[in-house]
């Protein structure tokens, strides 16, 4: 099954990708907004921070999630993944009844498709997916007053 396919039957409950050069969210999946401070201190915590996230967790959008696993290309977290690639940072979240092992699955494989198609600073228009509208472009949201992304 393709990477996607998981969000589609609610094996992950959102997503999004980071783009780390530009700093800045650029796909979603609907509804999920993630604030540009969050976006930044996810890719501070892989630059400097995996010691003290291993010890402590992470905070993201106002929640505090528990570490169960970190290394250099993921983060672990309590009903929260983060993976690495060269160029972006995918986050998604999974909620109670949701596997979270299915989770990791779906968005480590959406890492690797985005690293080996995505070699310049934006997503391609048209991924090889048969479910790609689920992810959409971050500025095709509304921008809030406070400058964060909504979808």
């Amino acid at each position: 099954t393709d990477c996607l396919y998981s969000i589609r039957r609610k094996h992950v409950e959102n997503a999004a990708i980071i783009n780390i050069k530009e700093r800045q969210v650029c796909a979603t999946t609907f509804g999920f907004n993630v604030p540009p401070e969050n976006a930044l201190n996810l890719i501070y915590a892989f630059c400097k921070n995996l010691l003290k996230v291993r010890r402590g967790g992470l905070w993201f959008k106002e929640k505090h999630y528990k570490c169960v696993h970190v290394d250099e290309h993921s983060i672990y977290l309590q009903n929260l993944i983060v993976v690495k690639t060269k160029t972006f940072i995918l986050v998604a979240t999974y909620k109670a009844g949701m596997y979270p092992s299915v989770c990791m699955e779906a968005v480590e494989k959406l890492a690797g498709w985005a690293q080996n198609h995505c070699t310049s600073t934006a997503l391609p228009r048209e991924p090889p997916f048969s479910c790609a509208s689920d992810m959409i472009p971050a500025h095709a949201c509304n921008s809030s007053s406070d400058g964060s992304v909504r979808a």
